[in-house]
């Protein structure tokens, strides 16, 4: 067997189980609000169609969404088991809105799915509409409480460490909440989850056009998925920008990553559009720029400098050094009742976390030397050239959605002529937003690397004290099941798919408006 430590085999078991998670939980977010959106244009009109297509686009949100549940839950359960140091040392802050999620978000959305399936011939137009939109709303709420716990790890505020307990505790629940970095994470992740519905929507509706079958369905859905996923696309972009510019602020490391910038940007910084990052020389070769644009992006600004990877290791280094004299008390005075910090200590203590850095190059890191406090901050540099690929094809995405919604949308509002060659591009397309959103996780969750909580617990202190055998067997395990889950959800939506709408009829013929029974 490969000799690989606990905390790298917990990563990677993580990184697999959130990666395959993370493919259902975009297309319901964008579903979901496809079919709010299908259903009120039903129950405004009154045509039948529309409620076919509701009806049809809700069972392969139904699949869907078992998937994701069933994926999700057990993400939760590792946090105790490979991340039991994790658990507990911030516990307290972490588990608020994941507490919340649950509670609110997560039953909110699950009894009301329940309703929708079961409940047309049972409620009203408008009641069933505003299950509909409830089941949209518990949605975008679950996901609103995972980005802001998520983004407490990105940007831990509101929070202090107390001496006494020797863990991080809360101190202002406000100030995780309305975290400038949960703010634009949560509009930029849910925009791109928007997205990928609407292009499952418009590909499956291609492809139904393509082969001449359940045409009015197929075409109204598109109509809709085309305005919906323009919108979407450019919000996408925008607020991607914003989720940028606090990167800018909390995270400059990724950022100096990201653009494989070793030196100081002077102002104004120009973005690197295309490069070949070289590792060994520390330099980024055959560089195509565009001047300005990563100090508009990262500072707001033209007259600030965007700091580069050496002075930010630089910066790291002083951080150790200045966490040293706190860790030192800590191990001598911490964890009793009636420990206080010195007030000599306060700035120290903020540091702290870089101190722990050490603790993978030697337990006693109160006696590390100049090399190995260099080496401690070297670690800190996530890996420039996944970043910079990563983010790179990411965006050319986003700007591709843009130009493949908008050319529909187009089309389709002058009532022009959509060619089959148009309606195979767009067909194609289906997997790309998935693409895009886990490339877009891989940034923003590989790109924190080497902290599990940004500047305060590094990765490698976060996991449990267990055999790498037990995380081994239990990857397996996660492996075998997720392959099995993914075998069963694509048997699943083919056959749905290519079973089509079962309705009274899909709208190829114009009947009269009437109020139908539900």
């Amino acid at each position: 067997m490969l000799d690989i430590d606990v905390a790298t085999l917990s990563r990677l078991q993580f990184a697999l189980t959130a990666l395959y998670h993370f493919l259902f939980v975009p297309l319901t977010l964008g579903l979901s609000l496809l079919l709010a959106i299908m259903e009120s244009v039903y129950v405004m009109t009154g045509r039948v169609v529309w409620r076919d297509a509701t009806k049809f686009w809700g069972t392969l949100f139904g699949i869907n969404f078992a998937m994701g549940v069933a994926t999700g839950v057990t993400m939760e359960f590792q946090f105790g088991t490979n991340w039991a140091h994790y658990s507990y040392y911030v516990g307290d802050i972490f588990g608020v809105p994941l507490a919340i999620e649950g509670l609110m978000a997560f039953f909110l959305e699950a009894t009301f799915v329940g309703l929708f399936f079961f409940g047309w011939k049972r409620l009203s137009k408008v009641q069933h509409l505003a299950v509909t939109w409830l089941v949209a709303l518990g949605s975008n709420f679950s996901a609103l409480w995972i980005l802001v716990a998520n983004s407490w790890m990105l940007n831990p505020v509101g929070a202090r460490f107390n001496p006494q307990t020797m863990r991080m505790e809360l101190t202002s629940f406000s100030e995780v909440l309305f975290n400038p970095v949960a703010q634009s994470k949560f509009v930029h992740t849910v925009s791109a989850g928007y997205v990928t519905g609407a292009m499952f929507v418009m590909s499956i509706g291609a492809y139904y056009m393509l082969r001449g079958r359940h045409v009015g369905i197929a075409r109204r859905s598109v109509t809709v998925a085309a305005s919906f996923g323009l919108a979407s696309a450019l919000s996408v972009v925008v607020l991607g920008d914003e989720s940028g510019y606090t990167t800018g602020l909390n995270q400059k490391m990724k950022i100096a990553a990201i653009e494989a910038m070793w030196e100081t940007e002077p102002a104004p910084a120009s973005f690197t559009l295309f490069g070949l990052p070289d590792i060994a020389d520390e330099t980024t070769k055959y560089g195509v720029r565009i001047p300005w644009v990563l100090g508009l992006i990262a500072t707001r600004s033209l007259d600030t400098p965007v700091e580069g990877i050496k002075p930010l290791v630089a910066n790291a280094e002083q951080r150790i050094r200045d966490g040293l004299p706190a860790y030192a008390w800590l191990e001598k005075e911490g964890g009793g009742p009636t420990a206080e910090l010195p007030a000599a200590l306060e700035a120290s203590i903020s540091n702290v976390g870089y101190a722990f850095l050490l603790k993978r190059i030697r337990p006693d890191i109160e006696n590390a030397t100049d090399a190995q406090i260099h080496e401690a901050a070297l670690s800190t540099i996530p890996d420039v050239p996944v970043l910079f690929w990563s983010f790179r094809i990411m965006v050319a995405l986003g700007f591709y959605f843009i130009a493949l919604f908008g050319a529909y949308f187009y089309l389709v509002s002058r009532r022009g002529q959509i060619q089959p060659w148009f309606r195979k591009l767009a067909m194609y397309s289906l997997p790309l937003p998935w693409v895009a959103a886990e490339l877009g996780w891989i940034v923003a969750e590989y790109g924190r690397q080497p902290w599990i909580i940004d500047g305060v617990l590094p990765t490698f202190l976060g996991v449990s004290k267990v055999p790498a055998s037990n995380v081994v067997f239990s990857l397996l395990g996660f492996v075998l099941f997720y392959t099995v889950l993914a075998v069963i959800d694509l048997v699943l939506i083919v056959k749905y798919v290519r079973i089509g709408p079962s309705a009274e009829h899909d709208g190829s013929i114009k009947q009269p408006v009437q109020a139908t029974a539900n």
